[in-house]
């Protein structure tokens, strides 16, 4: 391999499209991966973009800017989340498909990475306007998507119901009722008992491997969550129940802390009582960015994209940083987490029990046959950590970092399938 890029410069280190194809080259760099396969895999192979016309409740026509982006298909079908945020952007869009390939590919599910967004603010807008908007924009979609060909699931702001109204809207125009179009959806209709916890119950068990491969035990471990929705919370509870001490969480607005650890229980309660985690009496309030670098065994960065940066990767102090969220470290702090000996368990791992459950949920829908919750639960616990270990290994045969092993192995993965099957021309 003879292509390259320069190091990403720091001017771009928040742009995700530009972190992960700094990782991905590095990673191509390692495998001497052919300079035919790494332009192949660099770039998405398809990009949409819709403007979505929405008739808003005071009688106004809004139009919105919607994307899909199918990074590959080598595999199966794409696979990939819907946001729905005002800062969504091209450039986002096409860095989570292309992380959603390398995560299949680690886990060793049939999908490739695809992801979509539209560009808006759902706290401003009625359900009546986010149902006629996501199903304009599912009906524009609609030659690209489908259980053969691209499979939709929820990702930030996005729920079961707008699931429902996209499997809805796919099924008219098909003309018949077609469950394994999206994952994600409600039990009734085709979804999978398990699926809402599975990435935050996929968090827990790589950080119990983790724990184990260092010497660490669960009352042991302190732990610190940065974020308190599905990932995070269900994370954060189901350490809590296994026994790990949650000493603080990050939310949006400030967070919480007590060193003794924190009753989740309790947590969860009072936040469904009072819409929000703040003023919870079981802990003292805490700055939210101040939570990332305290000290603690286990951090759990469980939000959004580049919250540990090189602006305040130089003060985290945990042993094991476990990756919730899709890209929360940036490439220019991966270096700095190394020369740390942080253990760093990458999102395309950690986070991966979102997609290994959704995969479940769509073998299900085609087969008519519905799995028991400890049946999915035990599956995707096998699958997690078999495919931690595959990572650490790799890690230590290649004498890489685990971010650069899992980007090697998932790449490894996709090419080999794409030399098997050849280039069609």
């Amino acid at each position: 391999m003879t292509t390259m890029t320069a190091p990403l410069h720091i001017d771009k280190e928040s742009n995700p499209w530009e972190s992960q194809r700094a990782r991905f080259d590095l990673a191509a760099q390692k495998l001497n991966l052919d300079d035919g396969l790494w332009r192949v895999l660099r770039y998405p192979n398809r990009e949409l973009t819709v403007y979505i016309p929405v008739q808003m409740d005071d009688g106004h026509l809004e139009v919105f800017t919607g994307f899909r982006v199918q990074h590959s298909i080598a595999r199966g079908p794409a696979k990939g989340g819907i946001r729905y945020a005002p800062d969504v952007t091209l450039d986002e869009v096409r860095a989570l498909a292309s992380w959603m390939t390398w995560k299949c590919a680690v886990v060793n599910i049939p999908f490739g990475g695809a992801k979509g967004g539209v560009i808006c603010d759902p706290h401003k807008m009625s359900m009546g306007e986010i149902e006629r908007m996501t199903r304009r924009y599912t009906s524009e979609l609609i030659e690209f998507i489908g259980p053969e060909k691209d499979v939709p699931a929820p990702d930030v702001n996005t729920n079961e119901q707008i699931m429902a109204w996209m499997m809805d809207t796919y099924s008219m125009h098909m003309r018949q009722t077609v469950t394994a179009c999206v994952t994600g959806k409600p039990i009734n209709i085709g979804g999978s008992r398990g699926r809402r916890e599975a990435t935050g119950r996929g968090v827990m068990v790589v950080c119990d491997e983790a724990i184990k491969k260092l010497g660490l035990s669960r009352e042991s471990s302190r732990v610190i969550v940065q974020g308190f929705g599905n990932v995070g919370s269900n994370a954060a509870q189901l350490m809590h129940q296994a026994g790990y001490k949650v000493v603080g969480i990050a939310e949006v607005g400030g967070g919480l802390y007590n060193k003794n650890g924190i009753d989740l229980n309790g947590l969860v309660e009072y936040r469904q009582k009072n819409g929000t985690v703040h003023g919870f009496p079981g802990a003292e309030a805490y700055d939210a960015a101040e939570l990332l670098t305290t000290d603690c065994e286990i951090l759990i960065p469980a939000a959004t994209e580049n919250v540990i940066t090189s602006r305040n990767v130089d003060r985290v102090k945990c042993r094991i940083l476990a990756e919730g969220a899709n890209g929360p470290t940036t490439s220019a702090a991966d270096d700095v987490l190394t020369d740390k000996g942080v253990f760093v368990i990458p999102d395309i791992l950690a986070n991966a029990g979102g997609v290994t459950t959704s995969y479940f949920e769509w073998v299900q829908d085609r087969q008519g046959y519905f799995w028991k919750e400890s049946v999915v639960n035990e599956q995707l616990e096998e699958i997690m950590i078999s495919s931690f270990g595959d990572v650490v290994r790799y890690a230590e045969t290649h004498k890489v970092n685990n971010r650069i092993a899992a980007y090697m192995l998932a790449i490894d993965r996709v090419a080999y399938t794409i030399r098997q099957r050849g280039i069609y021309a």
